[in-house]
């Protein structure tokens, strides 16, 4: 076995344990208990007791529960207990469904009532990716969670059953190359509807849809915003690969993904959140949750992120994310401009994107012009497009938490140094790695007369003296895109002094993080991952509300 391998393994697991765990969240299954003193409570209770694999009766007695209910809610749509009754037994329906391996979406299934046989069905719009057969359809309140990323609960009240859908052996990305994937966690709200004793489940996007109607009256539509995004961060497991994306950034070069989190609406502002050096989309969990609680912004906004291994550079990375919205463009040029929330070296890709660069990063690097370049074509191609570039007119604002526009002094202490050594070659990343040292070979001196030795990695795009960080750093925003800086400090050497250079979130200092112009700044008392604090969360919710005002008044 070959030493870079062990020490890679070895560096893995340091931080793994210094991440303090090993993954963001935990979850535990139950089965919910019921007690009611109402028809369809008692209804419920049966069917709890009812003899397990008796599946057809056992439905029966949820779907008798749940038509009992509605008729109560017909005549009184304010009860609170029969839509609860309502919801717990369509709830224990789908959990039933998912046991015995029913497909209703295919041929109603018959269940035996208690005024006769129920026929019971689920609506399908027939596309091959919503087959209801390529999910598992879950109940969410079956799952309790915690971890690091999954402290509170974020729900909405109202009528319907939430679930979570989770794909099983499918991956929808062949059908849709901006859809999340490969493996799909969403949140929907299954409703029964009755006409005699037909039975039909359809379910409901919380959010795509803020009622239903159902018996004559309008209800809130339920909605559970964390039990999609817990399970997911509980089964996948992601922190594992968000280090190996980093030390390995070869093997998941083709994992760079623009994506988004729920269907596309051409009426909805997207929200581009791009994550730092060592993480993934995972991270934006708190704030995620925490926005679509909120019924202004989940009707106004559709989220997006953009994913990437952070062991390659930045500056290629941002290119590929330029790339990738030239290609979703294509697939919804009706998209309304974007804010964009780039977290550490994600912010430092997010400033790219209100840039115009010129050639002042190409003459950094390069003394001849790129057509006198002796290099392959696609090699040329990767390097021109990361130091020379425009900014893109989709953007309409960026918001910053702790970005590192300017470095961090870590990246050059000995666990940067560290990192940097022990990370694969990234020569890969512009095709042959013979073509990465032909293209290092071309380039000029740096200012200390430094002549580049290797294909850059992450660590090294982070150094405060690096030369493309300090030429970006010269290099003014496009005008008339307001930008906002979030940045952490953990309170031990500026504390909130922003004077004083040493207030820091531990990892990029207050020198770093600040830009002039920004049209807010907000000093939250955290460490690096400020996007995770309440503060921040409320800081970007005002930053959207105060957007919204703005696009729906030009």
């Amino acid at each position: 076995m070959k030493t870079p391998i062990l020490i890679r393994a070895f560096f893995l697991g340091l931080v793994l344990v210094a991440s303090g765990c090993k993954n963001y969240a935990k979850v535990r299954e139950r089965t919910p208990s019921y007690d009611a003193e109402t028809p369809a409570g008692e209804m419920i209770v049966e069917g709890l007791r009812h003899p397990s694999k008796e599946y057809r009766a056992q439905m029966g007695h949820y779907i008798d529960a749940a038509a009992t209910a509605g008729a109560v809610l017909e005549k009184s749509p304010q009860d609170a207990q029969a839509r609860k009754d309502y919801n717990f037994a369509v709830g224990r329906l789908f959990e039933v469904l998912h046991e015995s391996k029913l497909q209703p979406w295919k041929a109603p299934v018959i269940c035996p009532g208690v005024g006769g046989d129920w026929s019971f069905s689920m609506t399908h719009d027939g596309k091959p990716e919503h087959d209801p057969s390529h999910f598992r359809i879950l109940p969410a309140d079956r799952y309790q969670f915690r971890g690091r990323l999954v402290k509170e609960r974020t729900m909405k009240d109202g009528l319907g059953a939430p679930m979570v859908i989770a794909s099983k052996g499918f991956d929808p990305t062949r059908f849709d190359p901006f859809i999340q994937g490969p493996s799909v966690y969403y949140g929907v709200t299954e409703v029964l509807i009755f006409k005699g004793r037909s039975c039909t489940a359809a379910y409901m996007d919380p959010l795509a849809t803020e009622t239903v109607k159902f018996g004559g009256h309008t209800f809130p539509v339920a909605a559970d915003f964390t039990a999609p995004t817990g399970l997911q961060l509980a089964e996948l497991k992601p922190r594992k690969s968000e280090i190996a994306s980093f030390l390995r950034p070869g093997a998941f070069a083709e994992n760079a993904r623009l994506a988004r989190l729920q269907p596309y609406d051409p009426k909805k502002i997207p929200i581009l959140c791009i994550h730092g050096l060592g993480d993934s989309q995972a991270t934006w969990v708190p704030m995620i949750e925490a926005l679509r609680g909120d019924a202004t912004i989940r009707q106004n906004y559709q989220i997006w992120f953009f994913s990437y291994p952070t062991g390659y550079p930045y500056p290629l990375m941002a290119a590929v994310l330029r790339s990738k919205l030239d290609a979703i463009r294509s697939v919804y040029p009706d998209h309304k401009r974007m804010v964009v929330i780039g977290h550490s070296m994600g912010g430092m890709i997010a400033r790219e994107l209100i840039t115009d660069s010129g050639m002042k990063l190409w003459d950094q690097y390069y003394d001849l012009p790129p057509n006198e370049i002796a290099l392959p074509a696609d090699a040329k191609k990767a390097i021109v497009s990361a130091l020379i570039f425009k900014h893109r007119p989709e953007v309409a604002r960026v918001i910053y938490a702790s970005a590192s526009h300017r470095g961090a002094d870590l990246a050059e202490h000995f666990l940067g140094r560290l990192g940097g050594r022990i990370i694969a070659n990234t020569g890969d990343s512009l095709g042959d790695p013979s073509y990465a040292m032909d293209a290092v070979s071309l380039t000029k001196p740096n200012e200390e007369g430094g002549q580049l030795k290797r294909m850059p990695n992450s660590i090294d795009a982070l150094k405060p003296n690096n030369r493309f960080v300090t030429t970006m750093d010269k290099l003014p925003p496009v005008k008339g895109v307001p930008y906002h800086s979030i940045i952490g400090d953990r309170g031990k050497g500026g504390n909130l002094d922003r004077t004083k250079p040493e207030s820091t979130d531990g990892i990029v200092p207050y020198w770093s993080s600040h830009l002039d112009g920004a049209k807010s700044e907000v000093i939250v008392p955290t460490g690096h991952w400020s996007h995770q604090h309440p503060a921040a969360i409320a800081e970007v919710r005002r930053i959207l509300l105060e957007h919204l005002g703005k696009a729906s008044g030009s």
